[in-house]
């Protein structure tokens, strides 16, 4: 992400970091707030690039001198990431920070660290974590990442000042798509499923993404004729193609908007649809569905989504969601 990027898509946050440096508040704690693709870790690596920069010209980092390519490439002393050791932050992760920090710093009168994830910070190591926040050293600045703020401790939040970065507009990010020639099916349904500009097109131009696409229309239309066939495509199509849990997460999304795409259509509101493939049964499926038998499919596949965090097996979670999908419809 460049800074003139950050401007563009997080503007508040750029305008706070500016702020902060011009007058010389920089907070000892910030905790960036927001969900996955909002650019919340990049923000931070500019924020640190700005806070060392050698250049100190303008309002935004040089991007060349030296601080800036080691901070860049973490190369830098002074400048600490901390990401989750397997599944958790670690206590002892916490404590090899605050025994880095207790040295003088290397190149600059500042020290800055990064903690990724820092909603996964075990019991222990959010407690060692409040007590470095407690007493912050001087010129020591911190930035917590999080996707869940609710799930860090009330105590640690207070003593940072947090920074919710907002989700991009969905059109931004289809027009951007667009722009780089994706089909506008494909570049619809990615601007939906991610805030991330980056991954959308990662995603808009992976065969896998095309691929899960058409599992999810076999899927409809399978629902559409018996429930054996459903069970079917879920078995010989859809639990070999979405393996984990983010692809599931992915496969659940595609099907949600599948359905919203029928609710489009029910409205009269066809240009908004993204399964263009898919209108003539759409068309025929006006006349079969209503808007709240539509409604209660859309809530069918949140919970599915929900559940999905748990331990539940796929294939049962899968298989009692197209139970859900048959019941209540014209096809039973």
């Amino acid at each position: 992400m460049s800074w003139k990027t950050l401007e563009t898509n997080q503007p508040h946050v750029a305008k706070m970091i500016v702020n902060s440096i011009r007058k010389e508040r920089v907070a000892h704690a910030y905790l960036f707030e927001g969900q996955k693709g909002t650019g919340k870790k990049e923000a931070a690596l500019l924020f640190a690039k700005r806070l060392f920069c050698l250049a100190n010209v303008y309002d935004e980092p040089c991007e060349a001198c030296v601080n800036c390519r080691r901070i860049q490439s973490g190369n830098h002393p002074d400048v600490h990431l901390v990401s989750p050791d397997g599944n958790s932050i670690k206590k002892q992760q916490i404590e090899q920070l605050q025994e880095e920090f207790t040295k003088t710093a290397v190149e600059s009168s500042r020290k800055l660290y990064i903690i990724e994830h820092a909603d996964q910070m075990t019991v222990q190591a959010a407690n060692s974590l409040l007590k470095f926040l407690e007493e912050p050293s001087a010129k020591t600045v911190a930035i917590l990442l999080t996707e869940q703020l609710h799930r860090i401790l009330p105590t640690i939040v207070s003593r940072c000042q947090v920074i919710s970065f907002h989700p991009l507009p969905t059109e931004r990010i289809y027009a951007y798509l667009q722009q780089q020639g994706v089909a506008r099916g494909l570049a619809i349904l990615a601007a939906r499923v991610t805030n991330s500009l980056e991954e959308a097109l990662q995603l808009s131009q992976d065969d896998w993404f095309a691929q899960a696409r058409k599992i999810v229309v076999q899927l409809y239309e399978a629902l559409n004729k018996q429930y054996v066939q459903a069970l079917l495509v879920i078995q010989q199509h859809w639990l070999t193609h979405f393996t984990n849990k983010e692809q599931m997460n992915i496969g659940l999304d595609l099907l949600l908007y599948l359905y919203k795409d029928l609710l489009y259509v029910l409205l009269g509101e066809e240009q908004q649809i993204a399964y263009d493939d898919c209108m003539t049964e759409f068309q025929q499926s006006r006349f079969l569905y209503s808007e709240k038998q539509i409604a209660q499919h859309m809530r069918a596949i949140l919970q599915a989504k929900a559940r999905l965090h748990t331990n539940m097996n796929p294939q049962l979670l899968m298989e009692q969601l197209v139970l859900q999908l048959r019941e209540g419809s014209a096809f039973v």
